[in-house]
């Protein structure tokens, strides 16, 4: 684990597959070390899909019961010491539930309310060049959450989190292929949408 208390990157399946093994044995301490090891990427995710920091807590916190509630199934179809091919990657395994639950509350909102997350600007003072950047923040972040939910997630798993397209194709369960697809039509219309921000100024 690293200072920050993310996982390490060479954190071996192994351990994760036995981790859950305890999470679906029902060892409360398994699941506040899954909670201490994922808790910050996962909340990282949440927020930047939905722009609100209450809302991604109250995802992380589903995602976690939901790791509960299906630790039996998964530790039964991952036993510890298989195989890589078949091993676990529970960072994985959290990070696609925590984009579909930030999907279906983003699709639910939007329903209800018809209108985008709001964006919420930071009233600290702050020095001249530090205004700028946050106000580039800002805007850029607005411009992510403006895309079309799945276009979201796509850039967010991809450039906030630096999940391999791979990776990032896992969390949202999507061959490859596909996912490149999304990405490249996330890319224009972010493109697109900055153009259009530079012709309005």
């Amino acid at each position: 684990m690293t200072a920050s208390g993310e996982p390490s990157p060479a954190a071996p399946a192994a351990d994760d597959a036995a981790l859950v093994a305890r999470v679906a044995a029902r060892d409360p301490a398994a699941l506040r070390e899954v909670i201490a090891r994922h808790a910050g990427a996962l909340h990282r995710i949440a927020w930047r899909m939905t722009g609100d920091a209450y809302e991604a807590e109250d995802i992380v916190q589903e995602a976690c019961l939901r790791l509960w509630d299906h630790a039996p199934r998964l530790a039964a179809r991952h036993p510890a010491g298989t195989t890589a091919a078949s091993a676990l990657r529970l960072s994985g395994w959290l990070a696609r539930v925590v984009t579909n639950l930030a999907i279906d509350r983003l699709r639910l909102a939007r329903r209800v309310s018809g209108e985008d997350v709001p964006d919420r600007a930071d009233d600290a003072p702050l020095a001249d060049a530090r205004i700028e950047a946050s106000e580039r923040e800002g805007a850029t972040r607005a411009l992510v959450l403006a895309l079309p939910e799945r276009q979201r997630a796509a850039i967010v798993l991809t450039y906030y989190e630096e999940l391999s397209n791979a990776e990032a194709a896992a969390a949202m369960e999507m061959n490859i292929k596909a996912f490149e697809s999304l990405l490249h039509r996330a890319r224009a219309g972010l493109r697109q949408a900055f153009a259009a921000q530079g012709d309005a100024r």
